[in-house]
């Protein structure tokens, strides 16, 4: 079935971007490049390595996966976190940030102590906090306050905790066998 499937494949694209009227880009992905036999290959005009994103794409990765979610990250923390995750692949950042989205949920479900601020609302706090009340969120819920209740903005540390148990998915093993396979038949673009 599936040598039908890539001889029917090879057959439509035989024609593909060769009527003047219509244009065609057909672009494909693959992370196992040496799987595509030699007639896959020649029907692509390029074969393009992308490699994993640099310092500064991994930063800017950061800030685009958290979006207006509400933190206190500073730039220098965005360099940390951009420097920690060496290796990651865009997928891996992905994975990381929506985890830590499920942090400040998770220490407001945890958290034995609230503080009370200025316009009504209910944060979670550490007990030496000044203002600091010992209650939960069952306790200010069943008071009727449920709505009151706001998660803490995601901090460094939400991060340092997922991080802590995050490797990358890529290994080094994999990269080289891309690179070996762009050496052979493609080229790499470095400011992607």
């Amino acid at each position: 079935a599936s040598r039908r499937i890539k001889t029917e494949l090879l057959v439509q694209m035989q024609g593909v971007g060769h009527d003047d009227d219509k244009k065609v880009l057909v672009l494909a992905a693959t992370n196992t490049p040496y799987s595509l036999d030699q007639a896959i290959r020649r029907r692509f005009d390029k074969r393009i390595y992308i490699p994993l994103p640099d310092l500064k794409a991994r930063q800017h990765m950061f800030k685009v996966h958290l979006g207006d979610t509400p933190h206190n990250l500073t730039e220098s923390d965005f360099e940390q976190l951009a420097r920690k995750t060496e290796g990651f692949s865009g997928s891996d950042i992905s994975v990381c940030v929506n985890e830590v989205l499920f942090e400040p949920v998770r220490k407001t479900q945890d958290a034995e102590f609230f503080i009370k601020t200025s316009d009504g609302l209910w944060v979670p706090c550490g007990p030496r906090q000044p203002g600091a009340i010992q209650t939960n969120m069952q306790e200010l819920a069943a008071k009727g306050l449920a709505s009151n209740i706001t998660p803490p903005p995601i901090s460094i540390r939400d991060f340092d905790r997922v991080l802590w148990k995050q490797k990358p998915t890529v290994s080094k093993a994999d990269l080289e066998v891309h690179e070996r396979f762009t050496k052979e038949f493609g080229e790499v673009i470095e400011d992607f």
